[in-house]
């Protein structure tokens, strides 16, 4: 090969980025990405480069490249079925490299992937030839195409071979379907006979085509195509795949505009992600795997929107392969995912997206109320909601439903909506209201499943999941009743919610385990299975504090925590399963709700440790996105997860902004929020684009000894800010001061921490907020994944208990039988002696805690408390 870089058409695509954007796409190239990410931000206010990711190929793992109306979805070996929504085109995709009289698989020569959020390459690599394939699906097409950029030193003809599967998705069909090879248009031709839906697969340089056949005596269900032979040096050919439901005149127009259009629709993609990450909330963390994983998760979610031509637009939960059949991982539409989804989308300030998604489930509500669980994009084909047993199969979509109007209405200001769908909200809360029981908890059984569908933790009358769902729907409700001029209905709505919290808050309270039960079952006893799921009323803060912790506490130990996230029951439950899809297994969804829960309880060591375990996930499997489901013995997805699923990406997102930085906005008092649990090793974080109304923010967050300082920038109207920053008990504050003049302040303490309120009008562009401290102390963790296959062996911090003069720190932990691990020390010079630990030397205002485990006979969890002393307080 040629020592000369190939350029190639997708290479030229990029070359038509701005120069600093360019150079940033070249450096990452080059380096890996994460030295790159603070200068992307910097960046990202002249011209947001692309994000890119790059690795050496992992031929099992995912591949997908999807946009509103098409997927290409396969593995890294280069395999790949092709979806035109709702229509699959073909299966098993692959290449193979004819070159020196041999026919090579071109899955044996992979080596590297690059994964952009447009499109995705793939290296290969002979001895004397390489071949870059991307794979690039158009945001808003009916179709996607396959690039190929060759540089050999010798002939090279590239074949291009599937297994036709024309086929509607589950669990609609087409009868009839055939295939033909049109030479006049070097295409394939894919058809049916009410001639209603087509599609069309092929090459300008097509040729030489081979079509499937069926004999008596012998059968071959593999078609290919051959793209011209390159004699030597450098070439270019495209794969062009479009479809319609209309007839076959739409879906040659749809292939003509690809097969011709396709360098602008590249760089109009590319262009489209570029756009979304500028106009969403932009953040820049010095954790540069977090700052990856948080710009990958933007475009991971916003992945999920997707155009069916008969149904409309929505999000979709996930993506995966489906093989011989026709159903590609979840991808059609969810009631439950949509909602929780949103809640990352509205953080981000996508409220477009957030309504798109709340309108499209709310048309199929049912006449009594209730909001439908799932709606496959072959529904309009077959009866779904009649003949099928998935449409309104979950209890839970109907408050969340509520729960998610209401956050998008508070954020957006769009009380407009609000409006519009009262009558639907309220069909909603009245069927609500018809699955109460005798307590008011509404009840799962005999009336839709709440999270868990299946296994041995059922049957139970109602899970505390479910029941704090309902108890916040009545708050959300409330809060759009008097949004919309409803005052009276807001006042009972509100005066129901607060009877029925301390009712809830005790029925599923077990002094026994000092937790939150699972459930209540048929007989109203409480089901004392600890569980994961409980976090989820601790995220909307319905739950009693000294509960909460409890109960937090218990869930931060080894037979919940793995270093990929929390399994949703303890290992020692007699029902556990590490591959139990609802008894045992670690969902990055739970490890979001828990990491958000932890954080609004004051708990943010083992709350960082939950989003960094989401967040490394971006960056490990399918590359820029996050499974569904993984074991909760090995770190390895289950067989049948979803690798790419939505609500997973969201559980990133949501843990950063609504749990770490605990921001918030409230459109109608003009009003934003920050409370954050920032780690002590953080020195500084910054974020801009926040939007509350017509107003934006932007603010950039220092930490040095002695001194916090908070930068805001204003661009339009005035607007109200209140700042609630968390320190140690140990913590004091000698002043506040705003732009120079001395501001009041409060304190409130916690059982962990104390939080600093202060609120200030942002009445002028720019403000500068500075706290003065006195023995500001931290603790931080920074966790990682294990290898791929391996069992947990990281560290666990169950609690931090100071005494009442402040004086001693007490670390209760979890840790491996005889291994050693490492924590970070903030101001290390305020500690005076360390029991059951190492201070190593400071610098730079941070030591390392080392801290020993004690070995055993047997491999296996054991806790150790480190106790920290302190000089009194000054």
């Amino acid at each position: 090969m040629k020592a000369s870089r190939h350029l190639s058409d997708f290479d030229k695509m990029r070359s038509s980025l701005s120069p600093p954007a360019r150079l940033l796409s070249f450096a990452c190239t080059v380096l890996p990405c994460f030295l790159f990410a603070s200068t992307l931000a910097v960046a990202a206010e002249q011209s947001p480069p692309s994000l890119e990711l790059s690795r050496p190929v992992r031929s099992w793992e995912f591949l997908p490249v999807v946009g509103m109306r098409a997927g290409l979805l396969g593995n890294e070996s280069g395999e790949v079925e092709a979806w035109v929504y709702p229509l699959k085109i073909f299966r098993s995709f692959h290449v193979t490299f004819h070159v020196d009289g041999r026919a090579v698989p071109a899955e044996s020569l992979a080596r590297t992937l690059i994964a952009h959020p447009e499109s995705a390459t793939l290296v290969y690599a002979g001895d004397n030839f390489s071949v870059r394939e991307t794979l690039f699906v158009p945001v808003h097409e009916p179709g996607a195409m396959i690039l190929l950029d060759v540089e050999t030193e010798q002939p090279l003809e590239i074949e291009a071979a599937f297994v036709a599967d024309f086929q509607l998705e589950w669990p609609a069909a087409l009868a009839g379907t055939f295939l033909n090879w049109d030479e006049s248009q070097h295409a394939f031709v894919f058809g049916e006979e009410r001639k209603k839906f087509y599609a069309i697969v092929g090459s300008p340089s097509g040729s030489g085509a081979r079509l499937a056949y069926q004999t008596n005596y012998s059968s071959d269900n593999e078609s290919s195509l051959r793209l011209g032979v390159t004699s030597k040096g450098r070439a270019s050919k495209i794969i062009v795949l479009a479809a319609s439901t209309q007839g076959l005149a739409d879906a040659q127009a749809n292939y003509q505009h690809l097969a011709t259009s396709y360098p602008d629709l590249l760089r109009d993609s590319a262009q489209y992600y570029r756009d979304y990450l500028h106009r969403t909330l932009n953040l820049t963390v010095p954790d540069s795997q977090l700052q990856q994983a948080y710009d990958w998760s933007r475009i991971s979610t916003i992945q999920g929107l997707v155009a069916n031509p008969d149904l409309g637009t929505g999000l979709v939960a996930g993506y995966r392969t489906s093989g011989t059949g026709q159903r590609p991982g979840f991808a059609w539409y969810f009631g439950r995912d949509s909602f929780w989804t949103s809640f990352a989308l509205n953080s981000i300030g996508d409220f477009a997206t957030t309504r798109t998604a709340l309108e499209f489930i709310a048309k199929f509500q049912r006449d009594d109320g209730k909001i439908p669980h799932e709606i496959s994009q072959g529904a309009s084909f077959v009866d779904w909601f009649k003949d099928y047993p998935y449409g309104y199969a979950s209890a839970d979509a109907t408050p969340l439903y509520l729960i998610a109007t209401n956050d998008y209405v508070s954020r957006s200001g769009d009380l407009d909506f609000a409006r519009q769908k009262w009558d639907s909200l309220w069909k909603a809360y009245q069927f609500m209201r018809s699955t109460y029981d005798a307590q008011n908890f509404p009840q799962n059984f005999g009336f839709g499943h709440g999270w868990v569908e299946g296994g041995p933790l059922l049957p139970v009358k109602t899970e505390f999941y479910q029941s704090g769902l309902g108890l916040e729907a009545l708050r959300a409700l409330a809060n759009l009743a008097k949004l919309t001029g409803k005052d009276d209905v807001g006042k009972d709505l509100q005066a129901a919610f607060d009877r029925q919290k301390p009712v809830f808050n005790q029925s599923f309270w077990s002094p026994e385990k000092k937790a939150f039960a699972f459930a209540l079952d048929q007989q109203n006893r409480r089901v004392d299975e600890l569980t994961v799921l409980t976090t989820v009323p601790m995220w909307f803060g319905v739950t009693d504090e000294d509960k909460s912790q409890a109960t937090i506490r218990q869930l931060a130990d080894a037979d919940l925590q793995t270093d990929w996230g929390t399994r949703i029951i303890s290992n020692r439950s007699s029902i556990y399963n590490g591959s139990g899809y609802h008894f045992g297994s670690v969902w990055p969804l739970f490890t979001g709700w828990a990491s958000v829960g932890e954080y609004r309880y004051h708990q943010p060591l083992r709350a960082y440790t939950n989003l960094r375990s989401n967040a490394l996930l971006a960056l490990d499997g399918s590359l820029g996105h996050i499974t569904e489901v993984l074991s909760g013995d090995y770190y390895q997805p289950l067989s049948t997860s979803s690798p790419h699923q939505i609500w997973s990406a969201a559980m990133v997102i949501s843990p950063i902004l609504r749990g770490m930085l605990g921001l918030g906005s409230d459109a109608q008092s003009h009003t934003v929020t920050l409370t954050p649990h920032i780690p002590p090793d953080w020195r500084s974080f910054s974020l801009d684009n926040l939007r509350v109304g017509s107003t934006i923010v932007a603010l950039s967050y220092q930490r040095a000894p002695g001194v916090l300082t908070l930068d805001v920038k204003r661009t339009g109207s005035d607007c109200t800010f209140d700042f609630n920053p968390a320190f140690s008990l140990r913590t004091s504050v000698a002043a506040v001061e705003l732009n120079g003049r001395s501001l009041p302040f409060r304190a409130a303490a916690s059982a962990s921490d104390q939080h600093v309120a202060i609120r200030f009008p942002l009445t002028q562009t720019t403000s500068r907020l500075r706290i003065r401290l006195k023995n500001d102390f931290g603790v931080s963790l920074s966790n990682k994944l294990p290898t791929l296959g391996s069992a947990s062996a990281g560290l666990r911090v169950l609690s931090e208990t100071w005494n009442s003069a402040r004086t001693q720190l007490t670390l209760s932990l979890s840790g491996l039988a005889g291994k050693t691990y490492e924590l970070y020390i903030w101001n290390p010079s305020q500690v005076a002696s360390v029991k059951g630990a190492n201070l190593g030397a400071a610098g730079q205002d941070l030591a390392k805690l080392v801290v020993e485990f004690p070995s055993a006979d047997a491999e296996s969890y054991v806790h150790q408390d480190i106790v920290l002393n302190f000089a009194r307080p000054r």
